[in-house]
């Protein structure tokens, strides 16, 4: 069992940057894939980003290559979601998730873990 809280959403004027973290409990932590993904009301929850268990691969959504870094530490049992140069489009509920398998899942159904969600607001 792995319980994931989120946190470090907020308001920013577009091009300004947020670091998202996500916080894991449980031993086993450094065995899961992690991924974030991000939901506006009334649409499908989107990947934005994985990385591996070691944290040495990652993947990212075309929309966010070469803005956003995931990253993790496993010693602290957290994942990072580092956002810069962000536009309002960006704005959603972002959510970070574990799977139990590699290559990085691109869809949710691919996770076994969630967290609550938290929200980022990007203004123009």
């Amino acid at each position: 069992q792995v319980q994931l809280v989120e946190s470090g959403g907020g308001l920013v004027q577009a091009g300004g940057s947020l670091r998202l973290s996500c916080a894991a409990s449980g031993r086993t932590f450094d065995s899961y894939t992690m991924g974030w993904f991000r939901q506006v009301p009334g649409l499908e929850r989107d990947f934005v980003a994985g990385v591996s268990w070691s944290g040495g691969t990652a993947d990212y959504a075309d929309s966010v290559t070469g803005r956003f870094t995931v990253s993790r530490d496993n010693a602290e049992n957290t994942v990072y979601l580092q956002m810069n140069g962000l536009k309002p489009e960006d704005t959603a509920v972002y959510y970070c998730a574990a799977a139990s398998q590699w290559p990085v899942p691109r869809k949710p159904y691919g996770y076994h873990y969630w967290g609550q969600g938290t929200q980022v607001t990007v203004s123009s």
